[in-house]
């Protein structure tokens, strides 16, 4: 199923039980899987253990409907019911969430902030897919992804492993746990990787602290979140099919490429029951900064951004033995910062190197407030049929000043030839987001291990500051509006005495999205249509062998017609670009004993067009992998993993852009 946990032969009657991992997200609270209105799947410590991931693709595209596109070091793009949305638009469609908090502030993403979070030690890891509950607002778009960090009060073992392997990897993680009169949980990862490509390595520094104590008469839990990134960054290789040519693939066509960044979290989780009542108030205090080179654009500018911000999640239970209603309110508020310069001359044409001049291009701040109300009520109408229904109401607001001169022009007020420069600076300004996200889903229970739902969502995402006010020639910002996901989700879950099958049929509807064109130019007031079906089995054939099969069938189509200016034309019926329709994986463990175990795994990846005017096609690949572990003794073991074991020739990524075929080389 979904949940991927090690099983045993177990009675019929207590087989829903596997199913039963926990998902938080669905009410910030601990619930079966089993009774979870809507789909969900959850990654146990145990498989984030197996897989032992140095990129967060390597993990997560075990879930079916979920591709976590990898780029060059810690990059990554993602899909989650989705097409891998790059440029405008791209990110703030996924909300990434530790511990139920969100990681970044609304308005203010990144495309790569899953490397914030330190995934390497996670108790578990769970992803809803497609618009979430009424608990999560703007950016649980498409998809969330909650990272679980260890319970300070557990009985985790404490740990070393030291790791080596291709290209001068090597990794130390560590972890402490104490059950003390004051319980703790840290955990530390170190990371040196020389890459793979010329000049591609990275270093890479994880560091978390839990401490879990009695306080104001219930529960505190308080966290401490570090991560540290610094990076060579390898860009495109040119050329079609350049990935397969061995004197490419290799090659790094921007050695001065760099991405430097850091992220701080400090949160406490109190709890409380009174009498008919539990409190949880989860207050918290983020900041990250960023600098990179832009070495994917002409002129390659620098871009420099960072935010603080403050908040907290405030949530009260009311329960009884045939409903459960869940209230509360999200507070946050932020500061952002933002600066792009070009420190020397575009190369190119006469139109490039006009319109793309030295110089800075942005610098402007943001401060922005938050405010969000909710209801979440679930009734079980009788044995075995419960409702779950939910209202969201959210409030966004941006205060943007602008640190440079207005307009489009170079910095020093100087207009650019062809029509003025790329960079377009909006005046001083005020900009408001008011959504309003309903939810309401029915769970029928068939028998003991048979259950089937049916789920009606709606999520959105305001727009994102760069959006607003990163703007380029010729946009304008009065015609955003938040993007809005309406889904519908039928699914089936059985759990039988030796197999389990999580299945999903989705219909999902967006509009307002904001995408970018072949050309590098964005085109708002999009839409789109996600249909699809999602299947996880689980078989366990024998007592040492078990078997795993996640896969997803979908569709990603434009659903508008435009001829976007100096760009491509969109197509209502078209596939969008980057979505292939299929995704699947298949793995095979084998544990004889307690002193060993192994395991192959199945990775495929279809087709994918590389264009909105589907001209151009990556022809998608399948690769195999392999572990072995032994145990030496109680207390060691040593795990031998091999990624790509054919060695074969594929694209992590394919793109067609600026007139080229483009492709990030996977390893071999």
């Amino acid at each position: 199923c979904a949940t991927i946990i090690t099983l045993s032969v177990v009675p019929a009657a207590i087989a829903a039980e596997l199913l039963s991992e926990i998902v938080v997200t669905s009410e910030r609270k601990e619930k079966a899987l089993f009774e979870h209105v809507g789909n969900a799947a959850v990654l146990s410590g145990d498989d984030i253990q197996n897989v032992s991931h140095a990129h967060i693709s390597e993990l997560l595209n075990q879930v079916s409907g979920v591709w976590i596109n990898r780029g060059s070091g810690q990059e990554r793009l993602s899909a989650i019911r989705s097409p891998v949305l790059t440029g405008a638009g791209s990110c703030g469609a996924f909300l990434t969430l530790e511990d139920g908090i969100p990681s970044r502030p609304s308005g203010f993403c990144n495309i790569n902030q899953l490397f914030e979070l330190y995934t390497e030690a996670a108790r578990a890891i769970e992803v809803i897919r497609g618009p979430g509950s009424a608990l999560y607002g703007s950016n649980a778009l498409h998809g969330i992804v909650n990272v679980l960090m260890p319970v300070a009060d557990s009985d985790s073992p404490q740990y070393l492993d030291i790791e080596a392997g291709a290209n001068s990897f090597l990794r130390l993680n560590t972890g402490l746990h104490s059950s003390t009169s004051l319980p703790v949980s840290a955990a530390a990862t170190l990371t040196d990787d020389g890459g793979f490509r010329q000049e591609s390595g990275y270093r890479q520094a994880k560091a978390f602290l839990k401490v879990h104590s009695a306080a104001f008469g219930g529960d505190l839990s308080t966290s401490l979140s570090v991560t540290h990134l610094d990076q060579q960054t390898a860009g495109f290789i040119l050329g079609k099919d350049a990935y397969r040519d061995p004197e490419l693939n290799r090659q790094n066509l921007n050695p001065e490429a760099f991405r430097k960044a850091n992220s701080y979290r400090v949160s406490a989780e109190w709890q409380r029951s009174f009498e008919n009542l539990e409190l949880d108030i989860r207050p918290f205090v983020r900041r990250t900064d960023m600098k990179f080179l832009q070495h994917f654009l002409p002129g390659q500018p620098i871009e420099e951004n960072g935010h603080v911000s403050i908040g907290t999640l405030i949530s009260a239970t009311r329960a009884d033995e045939k409903r459960s209603v869940v209230f509360g309110v999200d507070i946050e508020a932020a500061d952002v910062f933002l600066r792009e310069t070009q420190f020397g001359p575009t190369e190119g044409s006469d139109f490039l190197r006009e319109t793309r001049p030295e110089g800075k291009h942005y610098d402007y701040d943001v401060t922005s407030v938050g405010f969000a109300p909710y209801v979440q009520v679930d009734f079980e109408l009788s044995e075995r049929i419960a409702m779950s229904a939910g209202l969201r109401a959210e409030y966004l607001h941006y205060d943007y000043k602008n640190r440079m001169l207005a307009g489009n022009t170079r910095d020093d007020g100087t207009a650019c030839g062809f029509g003025g420069c790329l960079y377009t600076r909006p005046e001083d300004r005020r900009d408001s987001f008011e959504n309003v996200a309903p939810k309401l889903g029915f769970l029928f229970k068939i028998n003991e291990s048979v259950a089937v739902f049916t789920n009606l969502a709606r999520g959105f995402r305001a727009p994102q500051m760069t959006e607003l006010y990163r703007l380029q020639s010729g946009q304008s910002i009065s015609d955003l509006k938040s993007e809005q996901m309406d889904s519908l989700d039928f699914g089936l879950r059985v759990a039988h005495e030796n197999w389990q099958l999580d299945s999903s049929l989705f219909f999902m509807r967006k509009s307002n999205s904001v995408y970018r064109d072949a050309e590098g130019f964005n085109v708002s007031g999009g839409r789109s249509r996600h249909n699809g079906i999602e299947v996880a089995f689980e078989w366990r054939l024998h007592a040492m062998w078990l078997m795993r099969i996640d896969g997803s069938y979908a569709r990603h189509q434009y659903d508008f017609d435009v001829v976007a200016a100096r760009g491509e034309s969109f197509v209502s019926g078209r596939d969008i670009d980057t979505a292939p329709r299929w995704l699947g994986s298949a793995e095979l463990e084998f544990e004889p004993s307690d002193s060993f175990d192994a395991g192959v795994q199945w990775v495929s990846i279809g087709s994918y067009f590389l264009d909105a005017e589907n001209r151009f096609v990556y022809p998608g690949h399948t690769i195999l992998n392999a572990r072995v572990r032994l145990r030496l003794a109680n207390r060691m073991s040593v795990t031998a993993r091999l990624r790509n074991l054919m060695d074969k020739a594929v694209a992590d990524r394919a793109d067609f852009a600026f007139g080229n075929y483009r492709y990030f080389p996977g390893r071999g």
